[in-house]
């Protein structure tokens, strides 16, 4: 599988494509990666992980879609902009503006709780390049499934690039919430690839995706928006690659600017570590750290679900022989989910508990499995049934409207020439 790769100002009336202002620095390094890295630079490994990623991805989406809180969502965004042809995954057809599209579709991947995650510096990639590419595709051309892929697999990369550079899990300690700080800048490589951007045009990408970031983590308590709130960051970003693709001109070297860089912004009294933005570009590959979730909460709790798991049905302890839990939890984890849980708890602060998701160790509490057998039996499913249709409708939602428009009448007629 190979993607070509050309710059959207290449060759355009003579226009060589432009480097970044500081090839050697944080942001150039970067920028000047994902405009020259192709299909070829990237281990077979890397790309099957990678695209096992974007079929989760879009089973999390098919799952999500129809959601009550999705349905509100939806209600609430398409009154405000019913125009537009970028489609709403899950919903026969249902469209709105490419910016917004981009956000519910994100906000169904995140729906369940079932999405990805970085164990070393946390947001949900699929939900942040997977809407912000499928959101870009109809505005420039015929976009291949190796290009859809390399795109994926360059937002994939810079996301926990960045957030390491802030420290990774350190970031939620401080009460923001990561993935949309990292994630706006994930959007905009991946849609930036597909706009086929050059290093300048990246690093312009970068800087306005960088100046977008955003999100307080208490949206985790009773709050929907933090289903949303990735939805906000793959919208910024895609609207980040599509300025800079017409020549807006953004942030220079945002990440290593001193006053009102991103870095020092977001990394003030915390020693942010710029080069782990660059430190081992094309060797050390960060999608391959990307996990799947294997239960409907919030990652950091895994490791307490796993055990607890262990325990009931393999050392086959029983409820009357436990007098307490005590659970060992490392700051990030503890201040993301060792929380005390108080009535109303909704959907998404059980999500996050460790209380709750292990079960008894509260009176409002209840096993978390009982909650998400049902969400994980659907996910089988769709993955095992649904997602193999997915390539076709991906083929033909990444054709150009006009394309698909011609297709369709192509095919009425058609109809009519058989049923006279």
């Amino acid at each position: 599988m190979t993607a070509t790769r050309t710059p959207i100002d290449a060759g355009v009336g003579g226009k060589p494509a432009r480097a970044a202002t500081d090839p050697n620095g944080p942001t150039g390094r970067l920028a000047t990666w994902l405009a020259s890295t192709t299909m070829e630079n990237i281990p077979p490994s890397v790309r099957e992980h990678a695209k096992h990623l974007l079929l989760d991805g879009v089973a999390c989406a098919l799952v999500g879609a129809q959601l009550p809180v999705s349905r509100k969502g939806v209600e609430g965004i398409t009154k405000l902009d019913d125009g537009g042809n970028a489609q709403l995954i899950g919903w026969g057809g249902r469209t709105t503006s490419a910016p917004l599209a981009a956000m519910l579709n994100s906000s169904f991947i995140q729906g369940f709780e079932l999405d990805d995650y970085h164990p070393l510096a946390p947001l949900h990639s699929n939900s942040l390049v997977i809407p912000a590419m499928l959101a870009a595709a109809p505005h420039v051309g015929r976009v291949s499934g190796a290009r859809f892929l390399l795109g994926a697999i360059l937002g994939y990369e810079t996301g926990p690039r960045v957030g390491q550079a802030l420290g990774g899990l350190e970031i939620i300690s401080r009460g923001w919430h990561s993935g949309p700080v990292f994630g706006t800048l994930s959007a905009a490589a991946s849609a930036g690839t597909l706009y086929g951007l050059d290093a300048g045009g990246f690093e312009d990408a970068l800087g306005m995706a960088a100046t977008q970031s955003c999100g307080l983590m208490s949206a985790q308590f009773e709050s929907m928006v933090k289903r949303m709130q990735h939805g906000f960051a793959s919208r910024n970003g895609l609207t980040a690659a599509a300025l800079a693709a017409s020549g807006y001109v953004g942030i220079k070297r945002v990440f290593e600017r001193e006053y009102g860089g991103w870095l020092s912004v977001f990394g003030e009294g915390h020693h942010p570590d710029p080069g782990q933005i660059y430190a081992g570009l094309g060797t050390l590959w960060e999608t391959d750290r990307i996990a799947v979730k294997a239960y409907a909460a919030m990652g950091l709790l895994h490791a307490a679900i796993d055990a607890a798991l262990q325990l009931r049905f393999e050392d086959k302890v029983q409820a009357d022989q436990i007098e307490r839990i005590d659970i060992d939890m490392p700051e990030a984890a503890y201040g993301h989910g060792g929380w005390q849980a108080v009535r109303p708890l909704q959907p998404i602060g059980a999500q996050m508990n460790v209380a709750y998701a292990l079960g008894e160790g509260s009176e409002q509490s209840a096993p978390l499995g009982r909650a998400v057998i049902g969400g994980l039996f659907v996910a089988t499913l769709t993955t095992l049934f649904v997602v193999p249709a997915v390539y076709s409708i991906l083929s033909g939602h990444l054709k150009p409207k006009h394309q698909r428009d011609a297709e369709i009448a192509a095919a009425k007629s058609l109809h009519s020439s058989s049923s006279s």
